[in-house]
């Protein structure tokens, strides 16, 4: 993400805050122009922005910010809507019964923020299936009971659900460890399922299958029968050679998914580290410094992130170390999956440059 300031004071904020901690002023972000605005009250519930993008406009709060405070999206004072075009996509929320469900379903739509922050930065299409019921989009988030069959976070033909015991830190850090995996997040989930809608809606003809599958293997495999044989055997050996992750070694369509979500890791970390000015400037005489740049896309080299990331992660991971906190980014890229990133890299451009 870029960096965001307070208007009326200049403060830093992030872009969850609602409330600059300097002066008080309530913030609020504005999708029209992807930036956080600071706001001034001006009756019967409207709010003046005070961003000189917005030129004075007024808005109204989301009911989700207004009301549920899991929300901090604006909506034009115009606008019929109640809810802002995130809480839009969230068809199904957690029974808000439970304390803990409402703190949970906080951290879920602050992923989903951040993944159509994401998104609106590559470019892609988000539609809501109000709008298409066939290609478009929609969340839900669901908790296992005791009675009936657990929630698989998961997609279906453009119906992302969470299992919203993923956003409690604590057992997910335990599914982490029993499934030996190096890295599971929130965040990680959206980027992930979001990889499947994609795939849906950008791989649609034989030229772009035949590339897929030179690179993924053939997605028309038994889905079942392969998750069936990776649970029971695990990952083929030395799958790092080839793959993101063990997960990806099921299925190509699970490949294709985890390398999706890599992708968006990269291209959203590279955009910060540029947006925070970071240079990288080594004292050994046979490092060249490194300057990061905003991975535009359709316009950037995949050549140049990829120039950019090793550096950058060798930091990221070196002042983790130094915190004594495991790695930030427990990873390494082979060549093959240079080549997939690569090819999602293409993907997304083709479909930015279509419009």
């Amino acid at each position: 993400m870029k960096i965001f300031h307070c208007d009326q004071c200049g403060q830093q904020v992030f872009s969850e805050n609602v409330l600059c901690e300097r002066c008080g002023c309530t913030l609020g972000y504005l999708s029209d122009i992807r930036d956080i605005s600071a706001f001034e009250p001006a009756g019967d519930g409207l709010w003046r922005s005070l961003n000189r993008n917005a030129a004075s406009h007024l808005y109204r709060k989301c009911d989700n910010y207004a009301i549920q405070n899991v929300c901090n999206w604006m909506i034009p004072a115009g606008c019929s809507d109640t809810l802002c075009q995130s809480c839009q996509l969230t068809h199904v929320i957690p029974a808000l019964n439970y304390d803990q469900n409402r703190a949970y379903w906080y951290k879920l739509e602050q992923a989903k923020r951040r993944l159509l922050y994401n998104l609106v930065s590559l470019n892609l299409p988000i539609v809501s299936k109000r709008d298409d019921p066939e290609y478009g989009l929609a969340f839900e988030f669901l908790e296992e009971t005791q009675v009936g069959e657990g929630v698989l976070t998961g997609h279906d033909d453009g119906l992302i659900t969470v299992n919203i015991a993923e956003a409690d830190d604590a057992q997910r850090e335990r599914i982490r460890t029993a499934m030996k995996e190096p890295y599971r997040t929130l965040l990680g989930h959206f980027r992930h399922e979001s990889g499947h809608y994609y795939f849906m809606r950008l791989i649609h003809s034989d030229q772009q299958f035949n590339a897929f599958r030179a690179h993924f293997g053939d997605e028309r495999i038994d889905y079942a029968e392969s998750l069936e044989r990776y649970y029971r055997d695990g990952p083929a050996p030395q799958w790092e050679q080839s793959y993101i992750s063990a997960y990806a070694t099921s299925h190509p369509w699970e490949d294709w998914a985890e390398t999706w979500a890599h992708y968006l890791h990269m291209v959203a970390t590279l955009e910060t580290a540029h947006a925070c000015g970071v240079t990288l400037t080594p004292h050994s005489p046979w490092l060249p410094p490194v300057v990061m740049t905003h991975p535009d896309c359709p316009t950037s080299s995949f050549e140049t992130m990829i120039e950019q990331w090793f550096p950058l992660t060798y930091v990221m991971n070196s002042l983790n170390r130094s915190l004594g906190m495991p790695d930030g980014y427990p990873f390494t890229l082979q060549q093959a999956v240079i080549a997939k990133l690569r090819f999602v890299h293409d993907t997304i451009a083709e479909q930015a440059r279509a419009g």
